[in-house]
């Protein structure tokens, strides 16, 4: 484990929004876009080749198209890969008549699992074991300490830290259905300094709690920072792993190992 830098110098946040900046809107364009460009491709095969090119084919065209625009746009990794995936699922649906009531399945299970990742911008991201003893090493030593994952997933940072940590009590919030469900259960067989609420971490008072983590996504890092700032108290932690907040220095930065993310703290 290693301290990779200490910083409490502060800076400023600036904050845009707007539709055109929502990225299912620039999916959804970048989707139209891929399709326009393939069809173009058909229509000049079709023309001067006589039609050689397979429609399996032209479908990787258009996979790969959607996907090359994301990565060239900036779009986040899990953005790249559903827009590879969706035009080959929804052929694949058509081609190999799935069942209705499996896809209907499938549709329900992607919803409790991912639920609003297409507002929040933060899909499910497991943490990595190695985590687990950067956090502890920052925590404060008191019974009374109250800590929170924000997009908890399966419970696994809470429930691992309050085996540890029993004296002090851990909590979770997610707002996916399924994942929480998970991490319910769990928290009943630890014990009662564990708990998982099913909500949405900006309708959570973080005045309640003495360190919130975080691991989602660095399209969320800018309004959590401003939540950060207007409700935790002082002398209380903020934790990400992974995402930095733009323009702010953490306080500290720690590594586990090399290859790892890095934990950021910044001291409130």
């Amino acid at each position: 484990m290693e301290v990779v830098s200490s910083k409490t110098r502060k800076g400023k946040l600036l904050l845009g929004d707007g539709v055109f900046s929502s990225p299912v809107f620039l999916a959804l364009l970048l989707q139209l876009l891929a399709f326009g460009l393939s069809y173009l491709l058909y229509v000049t095969d079709q023309w001067w080749f006589g039609g050689i090119l397979s429609p399996y084919f032209l479908l990787t065209i258009h996979a790969s198209l959607a996907a090359g625009l994301s990565i060239m746009l900036g779009m986040s990794w899990w953005w790249w890969l559903i827009q590879f995936i969706f035009p080959l699922a929804v052929i694949a649906s058509l081609v190999f008549q799935l069942h209705p009531a499996l896809s209907l399945c499938i549709f329900l299970l992607m919803v409790l699992l991912f639920w609003s990742t297409y507002r929040t911008q933060v899909p499910y991201f497991p943490s990595k074991s190695s985590l687990l003893p950067c956090i502890l090493e920052q925590l404060p030593a008191r019974d009374d300490l109250r800590f929170i994952d924000i997009g908890s997933g399966f419970g696994g940072v809470s429930v691992s830290l309050a085996k540890l940590r029993p004296q002090q009590s851990f909590y979770g919030v997610e707002i996916a259905p399924f994942p929480w469900l998970v991490s319910w259960f769990r928290a009943k067989l630890a014990g009662p300094r564990l708990g998982f609420y099913l909500k949405d971490y900006l309708r959570l008072d973080f005045a309640e709690f003495d360190v919130v983590f975080a691991y989602l996504s660095p399209a969320a890092m800018p309004e959590l920072w401003v939540k950060v700032r207007s409700e935790m108290r002082s002398d209380t932690l903020f934790m990400s792993y992974e995402f930095k907040v733009p323009g702010i220095d953490a306080d500290v930065t720690i590594k586990s190992n090399a290859n790892d993310p890095a934990l950021y703290i910044w001291r409130i």
